[in-house]
């Protein structure tokens, strides 16, 4: 029998630290092995105990929870799953922990209407999981904003008729940034994204995005134009997909059931987009947990289009773009650093 994943649940509610253990302690492969009401007391016992996983509340007293992941990724890193409120302050707070080195991050149960505490345990289950089984990746190992520099001096062309798909899940925020930081000014094309996201927090991350990014990136909307230099992110309700042929592209976001297990769904896009776009199309499938987007990608592949995957090394997980690659849907295969150099290569 395989050993249980220790996990140390951080919060400072009694309340909170009780429902995370309860939901946590019904899955027979893992077991609470701690708890901790402030950030001082969390990096004891991650010393102490030597947790797999650790669950981090950013709102607490003595040390918050930036500061203690912070600390925990500097000195004892460790796979950081945050527990998120659905605030401007809380997303905020979120995607900087995600910057930090955070392995991922759960809504509180509170904060996201549209999901029940049972989806919210379920999402919370998986992603421990998935975090027992992943590697921290150091950004600064990565040499990202090194790339940066020198793919920015790359002399483009002003005009393209190609679009540019890309998908991620866990690890995608951080990787996300890095591309869309490679963008320069006079980017031609547009850029459409589903990243695996809750409701709320899609909102933010595409300010995120459009703050670190030459392009102008919004959420999407339904009807939107498709712009060249322009980003759009799947809303965490929605479904997004590509409509009309040759120009005159706009976004449709809707509402229907699951792909491959989510909404939005990566596969919903580039189906659409090998359908509507095919041989335009530069198709980048990234780091994630699962296989949404590896049907989608063989399709843009088939179309003609052009497709890639991230690494397993820069991957925080390796999920998605490992199924996509095992089923020969994609062009090339490259590091982090290198993703936002080959799109303008290819436009």
């Amino acid at each position: 029998m395989a050993d249980k994943i220790k996990v140390l649940v951080v919060d400072d509610s009694s309340l909170v630290r009780k429902i995370i253990s309860d939901i946590l302690e019904k899955d027979d492969d893992i077991t609470v092995i701690g708890t901790a009401n402030n950030g001082k007391t969390a990096i004891y016992k991650n010393d102490e105990l030597n947790p797999d996983v650790i669950t981090l509340d950013i709102e607490m007293p003595i040390l918050d929870g930036l500061a203690t992941l912070k600390h925990i990724m500097g000195n004892n890193p460790k796979p950081v799953i945050m527990m998120s409120v659905l605030t401007q302050h809380g997303a905020d707070a979120t995607f900087k922990a995600l910057d930090l080195g955070a392995f991922d991050f759960v809504p509180k149960p509170s904060t996201v209407l549209s999901m029940t505490v049972e989806d919210i345990g379920d999402l919370l289950i998986s992603k421990v999981k998935s975090a027992a089984k992943s590697k921290i990746v150091s950004q600064s190992a990565l040499n990202i904003e090194t790339r940066i520099s020198q793919i920015r001096k790359k002399e483009i062309v002003n005009r393209t008729d190609r679009l540019v798909a890309i998908g991620t899940s866990t690890g995608g925020p951080s990787a996300l940034i890095n591309v869309f930081k490679g963008f320069p000014k006079n980017f031609p094309a547009p850029v459409l994204v589903v990243q695996h996201m809750p409701e709320g927090f899609t909102t933010a991350f595409a300010k995120r995005l459009n703050d670190n990014s030459n392009l102008e990136v919004k959420e999407a909307d339904d009807g939107d134009e498709v712009l060249p230099g322009h980003g759009y992110l799947a809303p965490g309700h929605s479904h997004m997909e590509i409509t009309g042929k040759n120009g005159g592209f706009r976004v449709r976001v809707f509402q229907a059931e699951k792909v491959s297990g989510h909404m939005p769904s990566i596969d919903v896009l580039f189906n659409s987009m090998a359908k509507n776009v095919g041989n335009r199309t530069i198709g980048v499938i990234m780091t994630g947990m699962g296989r949404d987007g590896a049907t989608g990608l063989m399709n843009i592949k088939k179309s003609g289009g052009f497709t890639m995957a991230q690494n397993e090394e820069t991957s925080v997980v390796y999920g998605m773009n490992r199924v996509a690659v095992q089923e020969g849907a994609t062009d090339e295969i490259l590091p982090l650093g290198d993703i936002s150099s080959r799109i303008i290569d290819k436009i």
